[in-house]
């Protein structure tokens, strides 16, 4: 592995199959080439290797490196032929989807649901026995889901069965089919009181594929995740992937190094995080679904908003946002019927590209929505565990309100990363800065990038085997880094001073700054620069280290440079619109968002009193 010259890593996905290429230079492993092409999963070609061939094919013309032979990979390389290692990732047919199910939706279901996300899947439904829906409608929507597999957990060990063997029983009432079909019984994962195992398999193992792992809460104080993972992992590859067209002739030229897109992603931060000793937060906005990712002083979380997108599921962003908070980032006056019209045409053909400026102002609001939702809905399952506090006994549990505390704080973030194509694709960097500032609305100082060509979920697979060149590339040639921002928590009121920013430049120049309510102001900071700074914030304003605390430090510059955000936390709009139209106006021209003669026509446009 010490000689390892080129490695070859594909990403199957929904829509398109995209593969790059890795090469040893003579400053360390740099990508050589990438080339895409459409997924074909599904009819006329139901083959996912045509896509795989065609994506390498292309990679090939690219590269000029021969890969294939007789449509095989050749492996190893030799005389600039062929690559070394190659693994793979995919979330084509909709990735892997899984039910899960425990005792408490808040307890042991909460667990086995983070336990699935953290594997890569999309949670179609949780069972529990504190389901409020009847116990029929229970089995009627499992038997309708056809998973790929059921995750089952509850019950601390050694405790009582019986709520066990109940969500046992329903399952085996429903008896789901298989998603993808075939004669083959859907997996059972069983990671809950051991001393139910027995019974478990009893009901369900002459239906269903039964495999026992450890419990997932051993103690009611304790959550141990990893070998139901490991196992999702497994039987992923052995049940799920075998069953997919193609897919058996993928994993014979991966030996098995496949893995689902989202658990790839997660394993590159994790990566990231733990060399680096930063807590992080990641965002991946597709067409349907949007996924957040966070390590937190080294606990992982992912989460998945199914129905939040830019392009399928645009409509489901406004209708759960709200139409006022999509309006209120635009930069123009717009009237509700033409938003709803906007938004109409865009799922007529959720696949076309904004035409105009304003067409690209809206679904930038879209996507700060999209993200602000999804980022919510993280926030609510990345929590303490629940309950831990309380010393009853599980039929007591039921009365009980029970609450964790959150683990993503937004102070604490050092690290915004940005995925998709909203924001990879951007026409300007400081346009895909600026919608995770205000999307996330990260408190004190926070250190932006966005994944430049999606190949986080390649990096992620390569990481398992050669950690040290999947974060040399990540660094190299994947993350963007678009620059810093400093922002005080604190209720601003326009023009009230906020705090006294003071830098010293890379050019030996100082600058003081008064921070003022609703101000918004970018400093060019280079992605090779670096910057000491001194916040002292007033009487009630924090910047992390408590109210009126000072604090100081170094952050580093990108290709938008250091943003000082003094609108606020939650941000601060006026109530008029045209008047908060043209505060966002004033935003992005002080960010250099737009095009500074488009800026003007909105200023005209104001000044005139209409557009």
């Amino acid at each position: 592995m010490d000689q390892l010259s080129a490695i070859l890593a594909a990403d199957v996905g929904s829509t398109t199959t995209k593969a790059i290429l890795i090469e040893r230079g003579t400053d360390g492993f740099r990508l050589a080439a990438r080339g895409e092409a459409p997924t074909t999963v599904e009819s006329p070609h139901e083959d996912v290797m045509v896509g795989v061939h065609n994506a390498l094919r292309r990679l090939e013309q690219s590269s000029g490196r021969h890969l294939l032979s007789d449509g095989q990979l050749v492996i190893p390389a030799t005389d600039g032929k062929g690559v070394d290692l190659f693994v793979a990732t995919s979330s084509a047919g909709g990735g892997l989807q899984m039910t899960v199910a425990g005792i408490i939706k808040t307890l042991t279901a909460e667990s086995a649901q983070r336990c699935a996300l953290g594997a890569g899947a999309i949670v179609m439904d949780v069972v529990s026995i504190d389901d409020a829906r009847l116990v029929v409608e229970r089995i009627r929507r499992l038997k309708e889901m056809r998973p790929d597999m059921i995750l089952l957990s509850g019950g601390t060990d050694n405790g009582d069965i019986s709520h066990v063997a109940a969500i046992a029983e329903y399952i085996a009432a429903a008896n789901p089919r298989p998603r993808l079909g075939g004669n083959v019984r859907v997996p059972v994962i069983y990671a809950g009181n051991i001393k139910a195992r027995e019974y478990v398999e009893d009901v369900l193992g002459e239906i269903m594929d039964v495999r026992v792992v450890d419990n997932i809460r051993p103690k009611l104080d304790e959550e141990v995740l990893e070998p139901a993972r490991a196992a999702i992992h497994d039987v992923f590859l052995q049940h799920v992937m075998a069953q997919a067209p193609g897919y058996p002739s993928l994993l014979a030229m991966t030996d098995s190094r496949i893995q689902p897109t989202p658990m790839a992603v997660g394993k590159i931060l994790r990566k990231l995080a733990e060399t680096n000793q930063v807590n992080i937060l990641a965002v991946d906005i597709g067409g349907a679904t949007t996924d957040v990712f966070s390590v937190m002083n080294g606990a992982f979380h992912r989460s998945v908003s199914a129905n939040l997108g830019m392009s399928y599921s645009l409509a489901n962003v406004l209708a759960e946002s709200g139409i006022e908070r999509v309006m209120r980032w635009l930069p123009f006056a717009l009237t509700e019927r033409d938003l709803r019209n906007w938004t109409a045409n865009k799922m007529i053909r959720p696949t076309t590209l904004p035409q105009t400026i304003d067409e690209l102002a809206f679904e930038h609001a879209i996507a700060r929505e999209a993200i602000r939702l999804s980022f919510d809905s993280h926030s609510k399952l990345a929590v303490t565990l629940r309950g831990v506090q309380q010393k009853r006994t599980f039929d007591d549990v039921f009365d009980q309100k029970l609450t964790g505390q959150p683990l993503v704080h937004l102070s604490q973030l050092d690290v915004i990363v940005g995925s998709g194509g909203v924001l990879s694709n951007a026409p300007r960097r400081s346009q895909a800065m600026m919608m995770l500032i205000d999307a996330i609305q990260p408190e004190g100082v926070s250190r932006l990038f966005v994944d430049s060509v999606f190949m986080m979920p390649h990096l992620g697979a390569i990481s398992d085997v050669r950690p040290d060149v999947a974060l040399e590339v990540l660094l190299r040639d994947c993350l963007v880094p678009l620059g810093s921002c400093i922002a005080p928590k604190a209720g601003a009121r326009s023009g009230e001073l906020l705090a006294v920013v003071s830098l010293s430049l890379p050019d030996g120049r100082r600058e003081r700054i008064e921070l003022r309510g609703g101000q918004l102001i970018r400093l060019p900071l280079g992605a090779n620069e670096r910057a000491g700074f001194t916040v002292e914030p007033r009487r009630g304003v924090d910047m992390g280290a408590g109210p009126g605390r000072r604090v100081e430090g170094e952050v580093a510059g990108g290709e938008v440079g250091l943003i000082i955000d003094g609108r606020g936390r939650p941000i601060a709009f006026p109530v008029r619109a045209d008047q908060r139209a043209a505060r966002v106006l004033e935003w992005l021209a002080a960010v250099d968002g737009y095009d500074q003669a488009l800026l003007a026509r909105y200023q005209k446009a104001y000044a005139g009193g209409g557009r």
